[in-house]
């Protein structure tokens, strides 16, 4: 599993303890340093059966900064990813990505719902 985070994000330290107390393994990869790229978001969130706006961190300062909010409603899927393969700080973390699911941001019951399958 590959692990989508942030570190100085409080809710991605959480989401990695929680990890770690119950022994899942995954592999770390830092969004800021490697941003996920248009191709690997499209899959994820076809994977995820999330909405595409699910993938944006709304609360971040980039988001807010660059008015997204306005923005995206008249933004093509296209213009989006394209958009979310910018930067890392746009995209919504903590992420878990295996074979067969994509969890976006921390929701400690659903990764362990999903996890203890």
């Amino acid at each position: 599993m590959i692990f989508l985070c942030y570190a100085k994000c409080t809710t991605c330290q959480k989401a990695k303890k929680w990890l770690d107390a119950n022994h899942i393994s995954y592999e770390v990869r830092p969004i800021k340093e490697e941003n996920p790229d248009a191709e690997e978001l499209k899959e994820w969130q076809k994977r995820s059966g999330l909405p595409l706006k699910k993938f944006f961190n709304t609360s971040g300062l980039l988001y807010k900064s660059m008015q997204l909010k306005d923005r995206l409603p008249e933004m093509t899927e296209e213009e989006q990813y394209a958009l979310l393969a910018t930067d890392g700080m746009l995209v919504k973390r903590p992420m878990l990505i295996g074979d067969d699911f994509v969890l976006v941001g921390f929701k400690e019951a659903q990764w362990e719902e999903t996890l203890r399958k």
